[in-house]
Formats: structure tokens, C-alpha cells, sequence
């Protein structure tokens, strides 16, 4: 059944690392890797303080908000030497954090990244037992878990190397992209139109300061 592989996840082992120890590790594999880096995301809130536009955004400054975005260098991000395809879960409407990041990730696309959106309901009969992870693959042989708390800071990663989990999620991942649409074009009809988020619907959301 497509969804044990993501049951597996939680049961293989793996190395928990703290959020500063796995982003040095992380970057180190970024530089080097080749072929396909797959990245499924699934929350649909997150806290990013470290991020000057999710500030403006959580503050209640929307047009600063999109003005430090268009600040920001998308491309730098990209791994040198590999295609990162991010496979994006929504549930509409969009949270005040998925409209924003959305917005972002278009942005993202656009300098080179390749992202799409695939609606929560597609991936309903993978979640009987409990949301998909947060997942970022690297190679036949890595894979990572990204953790956060529960207010949704990240807190670390979880380094698993299992080949056989690994080929599962990536298979199943790689499918679930086939389906979704590019990251763009959702924006363009999903998320372009919304007028800003309010400050009330921002603030009873879980990922504000």
C-alpha cells in the first residue's frame, strides 16, 4: 500500500540533528549532489522569524511583506548541480501562511526551482494514519525528515538512510508531482486574486510571534 511507505518513515531509524548542525550538513550535500532532490511539504502553517518578509507578513504589513520578497535571491538557493522539484500540499482557502509562501514559492519557480501545488484531497488516502511527513531527498542513499515543534519552528532534521524507505517515498513522491500542477499557474489562479490576509485571520493561526 503507497501509504506504509510513509508509516516506514516514522519506524526506520535514523539520526535526529538539531536545526544548526542539520542545515551545515544539508548545504554540504546540496553542493554536491546530482540528478533529482525531491522536497514534499506538507503543514500548512510554519514560523519562520528568520525570514524578514514572514515578519512584515505576520505583523500585519503585507505590501512589506511582498516588497522584502522581491528583495530576495531565489536562485542563490538552488543546488548547483541538481533539479529541485518541491512538491507542495494545499488545502484551500489557503492559510495566511500558504498564500504567503505561495507567493513565494511562484517567485521561486520562476528564478529556476520547480514547484507544484497538489490539493490536500489527493493525498487523503496516504493520511489514515497521520499527515505526511516533511521530506527532503537527496539520493538513493539520504534522505531527511525535517522536524518542527508545534508551533511549526523548524527544529532539525532526521537523517535516514535506508534505501528501501528512501526508493518508496521517492517513488511515491515522483507520482504524486505527475499529478500536481506547476506552482505558477496555481498562484496565478488560486492566490493572485486574494486580497491580503487580515491581521485576525493571521493571528488565529498557529506561526505568528
Amino acid at each position: 500500500m503507497p501509504g506504509e511507505a510513509f508509516e516506514h518513515v516514522r519506524k526506520v531509524a535514523g539520526e535526529v540533528l538539531h536545526a544548526a548542525e542539520y542545515r551545515t550538513e544539508l548545504y554540504e550535500h546540496l553542493r554536491e549532489v546530482e540528478g533529482v532532490v525531491w522536497k514534499l511539504e506538507r503543514a500548512q502553517h510554519f514560523h519562520e522569524p528568520d525570514t524578514p518578509s514572514w515578519v512584515a507578513m505576520v505583523s500585519g504589513d503585507w505590501d512589506r511583506a511582498l516588497a522584502l520578497m522581491g528583495e530576495m535571491r531565489f536562485a542563490d538557493d538552488l543546488p548547483p548541480r541538481a533539479e529541485l522539484r518541491r512538491l507542495r500540499i494545499v488545502e484551500t482557502p489557503p492559510t495566511p501562511y500558504l498564500q504567503w509562501e505561495v507567493i513565494l514559492l511562484a517567485a521561486r519557480t520562476r528564478a529556476g526551482e520547480r514547484a507544484r501545488a497538489l490539493h490536500a484531497r489527493a493525498v487523503r488516502h496516504l493520511e489514515e494514519h497521520a499527515p505526511l511527513p516533511e521530506l527532503l531527498i537527496l539520493g538513493p542513499g539520504l534522505m531527511y525528515e525535517v522536524l518542527y515543534d508545534d508551533m511549526g519552528a523548524h527544529v532539525g532534521g532526521r537523517r535516514i538512510t535506508d534505501a528501501g524507505v528512501i526508493d518508496e517515498c521517492a517513488e511515491i513522491i515522483s507520482e504524486l508531482y505527475a499529478e500536481a500542477e506547476d506552482m505558477v499557474a496555481f498562484h496565478d489562479r488560486e492566490v493572485a486574486p486574494l486580497p491580503p490576509p487580515s491581521p485576525w485571520r493571521i493571528l488565529s493561526h498557529p506561526g505568528h510571534p
